[in-house]
């Protein structure tokens, strides 16, 4: 094997396509772009969402509502959980950073402590937010409850 045999695998290399040099080519004429049109012509660019004049999808489809910018979303945590996760996981302080240790929140979540259900041990409570429910359950049954930011 020498240097000046070595070439290319067959199929591994093509021809270049000489658009517009004459009709002898089979590419003159038009240069394979078809007949007349827009998109025949030097510049042509297709426009996003284009459907050929046709209605657009994004204007045929109605609209209906709208996303507040405000909303405020939180991981809720019904009481009626609260005692099972208390027993599971050894937990008796409710703050973000146990929750996320366990794996019941991800780590920026907000949480709010929900009144669904009933609760029987002491808890403390370090979260977002509290139902006002939820907030005297928790009391009655003898746990505190700080709001953090």
């Amino acid at each position: 094997m020498n240097l000046h045999t070595l070439k290319p695998a067959k199929g591994a290399t093509h021809k270049e396509k000489r658009i517009g040099r004459g009709e002898a080519s089979g590419k003159g004429g038009t240069s394979t772009k078809g007949n007349k049109g827009g998109q025949s012509r030097a510049g042509y660019k297709s426009k996003k969402a284009f459907e050929g004049g046709q209605m657009p999808i994004q204007r045929r489809i109605p609209k209906r509502g709208f996303k507040n910018i405000n909303r405020v979303e939180y991981k809720a945590i019904n009481l009626g959980k609260i005692d099972h996760y208390a027993e599971k996981y050894g937990i008796t302080e409710f703050s973000l950073q146990n929750l996320y240790i366990n794996g019941l929140i991800g780590q920026n979540d907000l949480v709010k402590i929900l009144a669904n259900g009933e609760i029987t041990g002491k808890y403390t409570f370090k979260v977002n937010a509290v139902s006002e429910k939820a907030k005297a359950a928790i009391e009655a049954a003898g746990g505190t409850v700080e709001i953090v930011k």
